[in-house]
């Protein structure tokens, strides 16, 4: 057996992945109603603005990214973005949306969104104490 760290994509992985997920899913009786996403923010003509990425799995759909170029932070894409997610899973199967953040990224943003934290775990730099963050989207 050889371990090995991947850097190039391998097409066998996601195939993997989806395999072993779900019949591991359905071994347990659990739904995986499992789904990948992006959505992008744009200009007119096709500058890319901000990014959502994430993963829906099982009863929740957790944001794994949010970035915004620091040209049109503060602008409302980030909400927008976020929202977009929202309508895009609400009705769809799923209870609630997850995600994580560091303390000098976004908590308050999320927040304002009603997003409740869930928990934080402390650090000795207050910036990079992590916070676990949830809605519920039914």
């Amino acid at each position: 057996m050889i371990i090995r760290r991947i850097n190039e994509e391998d097409s066998r992985i996601g195939s993997f992945l989806n395999e072993e997920f779900s019949s591991y899913a359905e071994r347990n009786h659990v739904d995986l109603n499992y789904n990948e996403f992006c959505f992008t923010a744009e200009s007119d003509d096709g500058e890319l603005l901000g990014v959502i990425t994430g993963r829906a799995y099982y009863n929740e759909v957790h944001i794994d990214d949010l970035i915004i170029h620091k040209a049109h932070r503060k602008c409302g894409l980030g909400t927008r973005l976020v929202l977009a997610v929202e309508e895009a899973f609400q009705n769809a199967g799923y209870d609630k949306i997850t995600l994580t953040t560091f303390g000098f990224q976004a908590p308050g943003f999320y927040q304002k969104l009603g997003y409740a934290v869930e928990f934080v775990r402390e650090d000795i730099n207050a910036k990079l104490s992590k916070y676990f963050l949830s809605k519920s989207i039914v």
